[in-house]
């Protein structure tokens, strides 16, 4: 079942918390709770340059890693899409990434279609 989404501020609020789970290890390593998260035609353009997919790449769940999110911001791309960008601190690999997700709306549940991390300073 989906989450409502009221506003513009609840919506952001929901949409960080989803990127914040995806940071946490016991959700990286779950591909039962990835599965809930992102769309089944899910892809990433990944800091490294490598192109990832939902099939074949996430079936055993996600590299864990200690990542703090910051600067989180939304942009509605229509009605049913949400660009969603923020910085994340990689401690465990000493790195700063730019990121941008977008988001889905299908039958009030949002799943993530798209993710990017470029390095930065």
């Amino acid at each position: 079942m989906g989450v409502i989404i009221i506003d513009e501020i609840e919506l952001k609020h929901h949409l960080m918390k989803l990127e914040e789970e995806l940071l946490k290890p016991e959700v990286r390593s779950h591909p039962d709770r990835l599965n809930q998260i992102l769309a089944d035609d899910f892809f990433e353009f990944g800091s490294s340059g490598k192109v990832w997919h939902k099939e074949g790449d996430y079936n055993n769940g996600l590299s864990n890693r200690e990542m703090i999110l910051s600067e989180f911001e939304i942009r509605f791309l229509s009605e049913a899409a949400v660009l969603a960008t923020y910085r994340i601190h990689d401690k465990t690999r000493s790195q700063k990434t730019l990121r941008s997700s977008i988001w889905r709306n299908n039958n009030e549940t949002w799943k993530m279609i798209f993710h990017q991390g470029t390095l930065t300073d």
